[in-house]
């Protein structure tokens, strides 16, 4: 802990010359400095609190250790209970330091742009895609998050080969982003008349969706064509060339979107996929050139890595990132997210204290 202590040591310092800055009326009488001081006095609070436990949990520590001198016998058990107790206290307190001390991912608190594509298995891939679909659209709606539809490329028995949508909500991507990946089904097809169990596969995409700022794309980079959207039959066939491509010439995304009427809200609802994708390439070029820390996470991106299997014969979800097995698929693939998220969060924070020689 000697190095994480001076760390500790110099953030109480920060906290206490926040405070004091708080309290300057030259401060008090700039609203955006104050409002921005204020906001690092808030992340810093929780931090210092601990480490100000933490300290009061050694000082009492070294003070139940000095009675293991006393000549009461009753006095030196109790101070050998306590001695425990608070050993303890104070290691879940280190752990719980340490955490804190990882840095932030920037990403965390961004909304998601999701996409998930059917892949083997021909229509049993595309009705499994729907159902992962379900699974983030019901997860949403448990925490609260607003999913809006970008694009979706349906078959004919409700499946989709391709499905993109958008989940605006704070922290959506902290508890989405260990989705990316290869995800596989075995269960017997509805399409199978033998009763034969199948595996059949999706992938899922999380692109953290980002600020104007973040991405610069210019008009003459880009390539817009429009065609007629292709529909269910009947009255929803759009008549009109309402959908828009839009393809990036020089890092060569093509992007497209038909879900709308109006050939506005399609170009606006590709450029913001586009913008996404173009970010999420930003991110991955990054995590390539640190190499070494990406392999320490969990989830990092690589799309084409098998990361979970649903097995409906024995009603089993098993992520094999992080080998564990749960046993209630259908509240999972109702939305019941949490225990699979809080795990995969877990793992990838332990894989970073790792790192960082905690």
């Amino acid at each position: 802990m000697n190095g994480i202590n001076e760390k500790l040591e110099e953030l109480e310092r920060k906290f206490q010359e926040l405070e004091l800055k708080l309290g300057d009326p030259e401060v008090i009488s700039n609203p955006a400095e104050l409002q921005r001081l204020a906001k690092e006095h808030s992340e810093l609070s929780k931090i210092v609190e601990k480490y100000r436990q933490y300290k009061e949990t050694l000082k009492r520590l070294e003070e139940a250790m000095s009675l293991f001198d006393e000549e009461d016998e009753e006095l030196r058990e109790l101070a050998k209970e306590e001695v425990a107790h608070l050993r303890q206290a104070a290691e879940n307190l280190e752990k719980e330091l340490a955490l804190l001390l990882l840095p932030k991912d920037p990403n965390d608190d961004r909304s998601v742009i999701v996409e998930i594509r059917a892949g083997a298995g021909g229509e049993e891939a595309a009705l499994f895609a729907a159902d992962l679909y379900r699974m983030y659209v019901r997860y949403a709606e448990r925490k609260g998050w607003k999913v809006e539809l970008i694009t979706a490329n349906e078959t004919g028995i409700g499946g989709y080969k391709e499905i993109v949508f958008r989940v605006e909500g704070h922290g959506a991507f902290s508890a989405l982003k260990y989705e990316s990946g290869v995800h596989r089904v075995q269960r017997v097809p509805v399409t199978e008349a033998s009763g034969r169990i199948h595996t059949s596969t999706a992938t899922v995409a999380v692109l953290p969706e980002p600020d104007e700022v973040d991405v610069e794309i210019r008009p003459e980079d880009l390539r817009i064509d429009t065609f007629r959207a292709s529909g269910a039959g009947g009255q929803y066939v759009n008549m009109t060339d309402s959908a828009v491509r839009i393809t990036h010439i020089p890092t060569g995304i093509v992007v497209s979107c038909q879900d709308e009427r109006s050939q506005l809200k399609n170009r606006v609802k590709a450029m913001q996929l586009l913008r996404a994708k173009l970010y999420d390439l930003k991110l991955q070029q990054q995590q390539e050139e640190m190499a070494s820390e990406r392999r320490g996470q969990i989830g990092s991106g690589d799309r084409s890595e098998r990361i979970r299997t649903y097995n409906f014969p024995q009603n089993r979800v098993t992520d094999h990132r992080i080998g564990l097995t749960l046993h209630n698929l259908e509240e999972i693939l109702d939305g019941d997210l949490d225990e699979l998220v809080y795990a995969l969060a877990t793992a990838d924070q332990m894989e970073k204290l790792k790192l960082m020689g905690a």
